[in-house]
């Protein structure tokens, strides 16, 4: 399996994460399969995987192992908020030669100024197929407005406008379209495009960081951390106490409503594939009271210069373990119940866990877990590894704190907990 970093440093987009989760799981003897084309044969398979665009569903499965005590399912997203290119893309202001860029998700904009920025996603071509792409170089930059000609900002902060401020800078010959140059790039004649999903990202790679390598950063560690640590686990679980899958989602960062996403019915629609060729003869309704849904999503680890953001008795702090999220408002979807039978577990395996809650004048954000638990029916909790900069184009985590989290799906995965 993969490391941690050499899953972040390779998988720049959503499309990325789902392809590199394949492999990996081939590797351990999962038989993998795009959606569409996956048959009644291919969800007999006691270890498998399904894909579509953003998103994966595998599971380990004994045909033989009945659901009748339930299923464990571990939940996480493949995107990240950034910079999508659009169609038209290409464009030229005063000689330089820009992108047009369509905003995804919560962006913290300013983190996306003056980095050397990459291309990557999916190209179409015209005989059907797809072709998955990633330009490992600098070919484009959004340059910041020099202080001499904006000399308040350090003192009434950066003001950015998404349409004019985010327009990347890739170049000075307004006569070569993007399209031209990717063509060049990816070998496929201009003729053979019939369109792309494309996005951009950091080039940097990632890296530990601080005076004993306890921080880890990188791009997109919200939220393929957790993809990361529930691929590794289910790899990882050699004894599995009951049926196990992972659910990969994508569009989480835009509200997950899409064929793709949590509100989407694949997850749904590939439980029903598996009962049917095990010939359970529970119903879907019994099973689900009996299942668990871990909904893992990074946590805000409490930030030593913005104390006042934070609920001091509920701010977990960096490689200290996962945070168990918890919100009344049911803007997290953790189960009381469910939450003391995982943290006693961890317990007692001396895996350390936190909790989080919102400051109550600082409302959360929100996840898969909520979405899931709604459209399935089963039990869920919500928990993830605690980071600063999160939506920045690179963010902070601790770098303990990610094999903890693999340490509490192959626990609970292995373990009647």
């Amino acid at each position: 399996m993969l490391s941690l970093q050499e899953f972040l440093d390779v998988n720049p987009t959503s499309f990325h994460v789902v392809n590199t989760a394949s492999l990996e799981l081939e590797k351990a003897g999962f038989a993998s399969q795009s959606y569409p084309q996956a048959t009644s044969a291919h969800f007999a398979q006691e270890k498998g995987v399904v894909h579509r665009g953003g998103a994966l569903i595998a599971w380990n499965w004994p045909v033989n192992n009945p659901a009748s005590d339930g299923v464990l399912i571990f939940g996480a997203h493949t995107d990240s908020p950034g910079l999508h290119l659009k169609p038209n893309c290409s464009s030229a202001t005063l000689g330089w030669a820009q992108l047009n860029v369509e905003i995804y998700g919560g962006v913290l904009l300013n983190s996306w100024l003056d980095r050397d920025l990459g291309v990557a996603g999916r190209v179409y071509l015209a005989d059907g197929t797809s072709k998955l792409v990633r330009v490992n170089e600098p070919i484009a930059r959004i340059a910041q407005l020099a202080i001499h000609l904006d000399r308040e900002v350090s003192e009434k902060g950066l003001l950015l406008h998404r349409q004019h401020h985010m327009k990347p800078i890739w170049g000075t010959n307004s006569s070569l379209s993007f399209t031209q140059w990717l063509c060049e790039k990816i070998d496929v004649s201009p003729q053979n495009l019939s369109g792309f999903d494309l996005q951009l990202f950091d080039t940097q790679k990632s890296a530990l960081l601080g005076s004993s390598r306890e921080f880890l950063v990188s791009g997109r560690l919200d939220n393929q951390v957790s993809c990361w640590a529930a691929v590794k686990s289910l790899v990882d679980i050699t004894r599995a106490q009951r049926p196990t899958l992972v659910a990969l989602f994508d569009h989480e960062e835009v509200g997950s409503e899409s064929i793709n996403g949590a509100a989407g019915p694949l997850l749904e629609h590939v439980l029903a594939e598996l009962l049917l060729n095990r010939k359970d003869t529970e119903s879907f309704a019994t099973i689900a009271k009996k299942s668990v849904f871990v909904s893992a999503d990074n946590a805000h680890a409490i930030h030593p210069n913005y104390q006042d953001k934070h609920d001091h008795h509920h701010a977990p702090m960096v490689n200290l373990g996962p945070a168990v999220k918890r919100n009344a408002n049911q803007r997290y979807a953790t189960n009381g119940e469910l939450a003391s039978r995982v943290v006693a577990a961890a317990q007692r395996a001396r895996i350390p866990t936190q909790d989080f809650v919102a400051n109550n004048a600082m409302p959360c954000g929100s996840t898969i877990g909520p979405i899931s638990a709604t459209r399935l029916g089963i039990d869920t909790i919500d928990l993830g590894v605690p980071q600063l900069s999160m939506h920045s184009a690179r963010e902070m985590c601790g770098s303990k704190d990610p094999d903890y989290l693999v340490d509490l799906f192959t626990l609970l995965g292995s373990t009647d907990f």
